[in-house]
């Protein structure tokens, strides 16, 4: 264990994981990484009982963000989980971020627990540096969305290029939420942005409410909704026909990068959502209908654009502080991305990079089986 992991387990982190935990074998689990040459330590993947992405900067502990459960269907799902006041809010398509105060300074992290030059850059002015200066014990979690996104772009017409939506605010070290009427009031007071709210609900009344929600969100292309108790403590997720399908979609763009469990589990959500809502036999047909052309047109694309010769992948268009974006693109690289970079200038002082993060498995077995190779099966 290095001399800095070891005070942190002697610290704050060791509070936080308790006197039983093996804090050898946790600490060699840590990875080491800089960022514009200062040190810090993140937890890539959830074990040994610790949320994935937890990051050490300096003496901080920025917490990761808990896997929230799923309920495939909202009766009785939701109402087995919560037995008071509902408070739900909407889901929204993006890539989670947290954002922590450390050394002074203020850092965005990804899921995994990288700092994220990009967003940092994004974060490193108001409201985001007033707020976390006055809480700076405080993690702010939120989704970064918008098409100018590098990690998982989809269009909000409330959002011009990307920006941050604040869904939880969590106290550094042990992750504890606050509650969302303290979340509601301090996000106020900051003009912090959050997600879309539409109040509260009791048990009984849940499974209409959220129907009704999920038919207008599906009718707009959104994700779905997040339930949450009054202590922020229980959380609950329900999503979106449209955002299955276009999960499927996205995955057979690519379709040797995902694994089953990522398709299977959203043809299943299609299948309970069906069958909950006791949909006709012309309503069944409409959704596998769509439910098929998620899957296989996509396919068929992708296997042309390699046939043509083109490269396969995920599509972004970036822009902001040059500094920041070539961070992230060497960070990408490091991380052992495929990057084919199709533009790359400046607008008004901003760099703008439009590249594909090439899906190297479903470009190198296409190709391969386009050029006569077997498959085993």
């Amino acid at each position: 264990m290095s001399h800095d992991l070891a005070t942190q387990f002697e610290g704050d982190l060791g509070a936080v994981l308790g006197s039983d935990a093996d804090h050898e074998t946790i600490a060699e689990t840590f990875q080491r990484r800089t960022f514009r040459g200062r040190e810090y330590f993140h937890f890539p993947d959830a074990r040994h009982g610790i949320d994935r992405g937890v990051a050490l900067v300096g003496e901080t502990v920025v917490p990761g963000f808990p896997s929230i459960p799923r309920t495939l269907v909202v009766d009785p799902g939701i109402a087995g989980v919560f037995e008071e006041t509902i408070y739900i809010e909407e889901k929204l398509n993006g890539y989670n971020v947290r954002i922590a105060r450390a050394d002074g300074e203020l850092f965005a992290f990804t899921r995994s627990g990288y700092i994220c030059p990009f967003t940092t850059s994004i974060v490193r002015a108001d409201p985001f540096e007033t707020f976390l200066t006055e809480f700076p014990d405080l993690t702010i979690c939120g989704e970064l969305i918008g098409m100018n996104n590098p990690y998982t772009p989809h269009e909000y017409e409330e959002v011009n290029g990307v920006g941050i939506r604040v869904f939880d605010l969590r106290k550094n070290g042990d992750g504890t939420p606050l509650s969302p009427e303290t979340r509601y009031e301090r996000c106020a007071d900051y003009d912090l942005p959050e997600v879309p709210r539409f109040g509260t609900v009791e048990p009984a009344e849940a499974a209409e409410r959220v129907t009704e929600l999920i038919d207008d969100l599906n009718e707009r292309g959104r994700e779905g909704v997040m339930l949450k108790s009054a202590d922020g403590e229980t959380q609950l997720k329900y999503t979106t026909s449209a955002t299955h399908q276009a999960d499927l979609a996205h995955a057979f763009s690519q379709p040797f990068d995902y694994g089953r469990e990522f398709l299977f589990s959203r043809v299943i959500r299609e299948a309970f959502q069906a069958a909950e809502r006791g949909e006709s036999a012309a309503e069944r047909r409409e959704r596998s209908q769509a439910l098929g052309e998620a899957i296989l047109l996509p396919a068929i694309e992708a296997v042309e654009s390699v046939e043509a010769g083109e490269r396969i992948g995920d599509n972004h268009e970036i822009r902001g502080d040059p500094t920041a974006i070539e961070s992230l693109i060497t960070q990408f690289l490091s991380q052992g991305l495929q990057l084919d970079i199709r533009e790359d200038y400046y607008d008004e002082g901003e760099r703008v990079v439009k590249f594909c993060k090439v899906a190297r498995s479903s470009q190198d077995k296409i190709e391969h089986y386009l050029d006569g190779g077997l498959i085993d099966q």
